[in-house]
């Protein structure tokens, strides 16, 4: 596996947010994690950034430790979070958003990233704080890709956004599916995730409750809507 996660325990002060979580994401390989709301999803993804370092467990990418690694060592390791509060620079442009990140090396240039992401290219002159929150979403992925990361962690990705512009966030993942890119994907529209992502992984309460390929969870929807219903 690229990236192990091994028997993590993560804590928000007293309060434990992460329980024993342990799960795999292959080289080039998706896998959506999903769970109802305060399941640990957004901060399993917080603990492989280094953002919310682990109190206990490892965290491997690549058969190195990274348990204990700062986010900016994670970063230049290969590692890239595009959060769900997407935080753009609202008085730099697009461009200058965009290329805030980008890493001399990287297959993400800035005409390739147009290329994944048209809708951006008329906006390019614009300033960040001018953008709808799908064009939004849009550049700050372009911004995570300019990076040239070999996981791409995202968080929540289609949160929020008009019907149309979540349809162009799902086109952007399927094409990089066919990339050498590693994808970890939070995600609420279930039915964009097991159409995108290869394998699942379910959060409950902290802990992994099941973990089955996209096809069982097509196959058999009510595997994956007992853990996600309101009780």
């Amino acid at each position: 596996m690229l990236l192990q996660i091994g028997s993590i325990n993560t804590f928000y002060g007293p309060s434990q947010a992460i329980h024993g979580v342990s799960f795999g994401v292959g080289n080039r390989e998706v896998v959506a994690l999903l769970g109802r709301n305060g399941a640990g999803k957004s901060t399993t993804l917080r603990s492989i950034m280094g953002l919310n370092p682990v109190a206990s467990g490892r965290i491997a990418f690549d058969g190195q430790d990274i348990s204990r690694h700062s986010p900016q060592a994670i970063s230049r390791l290969g590692i890239t979070l595009v959060p769900e509060t997407r935080d753009p620079f609202v008085l730099l442009t697009v461009k200058e958003n965009i290329m805030l990140g980008y890493r001399p090396g990287s297959p993400y240039t800035l005409d390739r990233l147009m290329d994944l992401f048209p809708l951006l290219a008329e906006l390019l002159k614009k300033k960040g704080g001018e953008l709808s929150g799908g064009q939004q979403q849009m550049m700050v992925m372009a911004r995570g890709l300019a990076m040239g990361p070999r996981v791409l962690l995202l968080d929540e990705p289609s949160q929020g956004l008009a019907p149309i512009m979540v349809k162009a966030v799902a086109n952007v993942l399927k094409q990089l599916k066919g990339e050498d890119l590693t994808l970890l994907l939070v995600e609420q529209n279930l039915n964009m995730a097991l159409e995108i992502a290869d394998r699942v992984v379910v959060l409950e309460n902290g802990s992994v409750a099941d973990t089955f390929t996209s096809e069982e969870g097509r196959a058999n929807p009510g595997r994956l809507e007992q853990y996600l219903a309101v009780h």
